[in-house]
């Protein structure tokens, strides 16, 4: 098999604060992975909170040495034993990624049905609006109520709590049939957890995200058992042992592709939570469509969907998977079934 690489910038149409820090652009790395005339594609992007620039993806994705094996099998055989170079979890999930891609092509399926699923379905993905002022959050709702969102995800964690309530609540007036869900990313002590939660649970927010700061799992178990609403783990749930510590002891997980090492691993995830009172929320990061494609080939596993990071975006360099109208869906076609914008620069 062959492999190239290539960066390119990924824009977003405007900063998005979230309780940590501001975003405006991610550099994202891409894969092709070509064998017998066909090609399949994953991508990883940059993260200031994993430690992963474009170059360091660009070592890793490269150490991974995919020309050495025969075919895709063998290199997703490989990488479900961890016989390749140790990566990080999303470097693993764009190599398995471009893999699946390269398989579901040459054989003429799409990946849903490579990893169980033989229908294509929709799902309604949560929009997420930042830590912005409330005059803007209160339109963004409006919009995108307007245009078909039925979730909407709303970044907390301000400096002043009260400004997180009230974005909330003009929120709610301004979108009141769209179902809210809560992301202070890890901002908030117990006590205030404790204090804020119940003003939350009365505007209507069906769920919070990760309210405390990760590292502390027991404190996070504890909150969800006396929380007026469902408490779902992130920042403290990255891995396959992560999970399995919280599984029973929170409403919910939200796995994300990069973060727990790709579409096998999701599956392995969320079969380990079935029956445990834990359900599956299905997140990413800001990406383009062929980052956040493989997720959507998942979703009908999910009971919380957030697959919006290319909604984020100034411009998307690959199209396929919609979610400008609310739903994300899996393409009919072979693979991730996504397809490159022309015409989209490299990062110089």
């Amino acid at each position: 098999m062959k492999a190239r690489l290539r960066t390119v910038r990924l824009e977003l149409a405007e900063p998005l604060r979230i309780s940590r820090s501001t975003m405006t652009a991610r550099d994202a790395v891409w894969l092709g992975v070509e064998h017998d005339g066909v090609t399949g594609y994953g991508e990883a992007v940059s993260s200031v909170y994993y430690g992963l620039d474009a170059d360091t993806l660009v070592r890793l994705i490269s150490a991974v040495g995919l020309e050495r094996f025969a075919d895709p099998e063998s290199a997703l055989e490989a990488l479900s034993r961890d016989a390749v170079a140790p990566a990080p979890p999303a470097v693993t999930a764009a190599v398995e990624s471009a893999l699946l891609d390269l398989v579901g092509k040459r054989d003429g399926v799409p990946v849903h049905r490579l990893v169980g699923t033989p229908t294509p379905f929709g799902a309604a993905t949560a929009r997420t609006i930042g830590i912005t002022s409330l005059a803007h959050a209160a339109a963004e709702a409006r919009r995108l109520a307007a245009s078909g969102f039925q979730v909407v995800k709303v970044k907390a964690g301000s400096t002043d709590a009260e400004d997180d309530v009230e974005r909330v609540r003009v929120i709610r007036d301004a979108a009141p049939r769209t179902r809210l869900l809560l992301d202070p990313n890890g901002a908030w002590s117990f006590a205030e957890a404790e204090r804020l939660l119940p003003r939350f649970a009365e505007l209507g927010v069906e769920a919070v995200e990760q309210p405390l700061t990760p590292g502390d799992p027991d404190a996070l178990g504890a909150l969800a058992e006396k929380s007026p609403l469902p408490v779902i783990a992130d920042e403290d749930a990255v891995s396959e042992q992560d999970v399995r510590r919280l599984a029973g002891r929170v409403h919910g997980v939200n796995v994300k592709l990069a973060k727990c090492g790709g579409v096998r691993a999701a599956l392995r995830i969320a079969e380990l939570i079935e029956g445990s009172g834990t359900e599956l929320m299905l997140g990413c990061l800001t990406a383009s469509s062929l980052g956040i494609a493989p997720a959507v080939h998942l979703a009908d596993r999910a009971r919380w969907v957030d697959l919006d990071g290319h909604l984020l975006l100034a411009r998307d360099p690959w199209t396929g998977i919609g979610g400008a109208d609310g739903t994300v869906r899996p393409s009919a076609r072979p693979g991730l079934g996504v397809e490159e914008v022309t015409a989209y620069e490299d990062v110089a």
